[in-house]
């Protein structure tokens, strides 16, 4: 397991998957999953279904996610020893 991946899992809500880390938020009515993959130092977004007629997740622009969440997103990297400026990274 990569470092990196190993620190997340230490902050709340996080938990490895593979070469990669994940946590979930819900909001608002909308529910997005936040992965970090610690080989490409990236994070990407993505929204998950929250009903029965969708079944698929789909990223979606970091644009599109609010500052609070980006901001808890940057913390916790941070937190786990990771540059926090990965978050802005464009995939």
């Amino acid at each position: 397991m990569h470092e990196e991946i190993a620190a997340l899992i230490d902050q709340e809500g996080w938990r490895a998957e593979g070469a990669a880390a994940r946590v979930h938020y819900d909001g608002g009515g909308n529910r997005v999953a936040i992965e970090f993959y610690a080989a490409a130092e990236r994070v990407l977004y993505w929204t998950v279904p929250t009903d029965e007629d969708r079944d698929t997740a789909a990223p979606i622009p970091r644009e599109t996610v609010p500052n609070p969440l980006r901001r808890r997103i940057r913390e916790d990297l941070d937190a786990a020893g990771v540059d926090p400026a990965i978050e802005r990274a464009n995939v």
